[in-house]
């Protein structure tokens, strides 16, 4: 393929484009998101993503997007400002959570994680626990922000500027994702670690490692090693262990029928289970999916 940085694309871009760097542009419109020539490489896509390509692609300030949609450029450019400011606030929550028992992974999601948040837009937060914690860590991770003074968004809160979202929670024992199509694949690619304890983010990924069927070029993903426990250690702890163990999960079996119970009538299509809960009222995959897949 030829070198992007070395041609003139601006004459006719479709030419010079792979179909997988086309059908990153279009995918990305739907975000209203223009790509940089070294952001298009990075989310070319596969022939499993079955784009629509019947677009026309436009280039203007280095950017790349469907032709008539010049007007992106200023707004991305505003969105990477308005980014900056909500990141702080969330790396300034991740401080305090990676303090919390049981947190191993805080991870920043959806459009901040992509620098394409608007003004009012909230920020997502994405938390993996200790195995056998989730419903423990939760209630004190929670505590924890309110103590700091962190605003946080309520289910049905219409102002939701700057206010962390904490919407989904994952046991280390279940991190892989069952839900496989581009739209999901793209946003476990773009997270952006702020907590990760025991190489938690590259066991995330290499769990959800189908997600280069769609962006191959994404992320790196490695096989983690795990560490070889000392197993004259393990038997020196071993009733210790044990102890502590049942006094964990019997602490977050309790944890997890108080909140269940709290959430029950609220629950619509979101996923509460005792190793994740996901909060998600409406289903943006299948809409983004309807838009742009053949």
């Amino acid at each position: 393929m030829p070198n992007l940085y070395s041609i003139d694309v601006r004459s006719s871009p479709s030419q010079h484009l792979s179909t997988g760097e086309i059908k990153a542009v279009i995918y990305h419109d739907c975000f209203d998101c223009p790509l940089s020539f070294s952001e298009m490489i990075r989310w070319r896509s596969t022939d499993s993503a079955n784009i629509k390509t019947d677009h026309e692609i436009a280039v203007r300030n280095r950017y790349c997007f469907l032709k008539g949609r010049d007007g992106l450029i200023f707004k991305k450019m505003l969105r990477q400002r308005i980014s900056d400011k909500k990141m702080e606030i969330a790396k300034n929550a991740s401080k305090v959570l990676s303090f919390v028992p049981g947190v191993k992974m805080v991870a920043v999601t959806g459009s901040l994680a992509m620098e394409n948040s608007d003004d009012e837009s909230d920020i997502d937060l994405m938390i993996v626990t200790k195995a056998g914690s989730l419903w423990t860590t939760r209630l004190l991770s929670y505590f924890s922000l309110f103590a700091f003074r962190f605003s946080l968004r309520s289910p049905n809160d219409k102002n939701q500027k700057d206010k962390l979202c904490l919407n989904m929670w994952l046991d280390e024992n279940d991190l892989v994702w069952r839900e496989r199509n581009i739209y999901t694949a793209h946003e476990i690619a773009q997270i952006v670690p702020l907590v990760n304890k025991d190489k938690t983010y590259e066991k995330f990924l290499y769990k959800n490692r189908w997600i280069l069927n769609y962006w191959p070029n994404s992320v790196k993903i490695r096989n983690p090693k795990s560490q070889i426990r000392n197993k004259s250690e393990f038997s020196k702890f071993k009733y210790l262990n044990i102890v502590s163990n049942f006094v964990l999960r019997t602490s977050n079996l309790i944890a997890f029928k108080i909140q269940y119970l709290y959430m029950k009538p609220k629950i619509s299509r979101e996923l509460v289970t005792k190793t994740r809960a996901l909060f998600h009222p409406q289903d943006w995959g299948r809409v983004i999916i309807a838009r742009i897949v053949v």
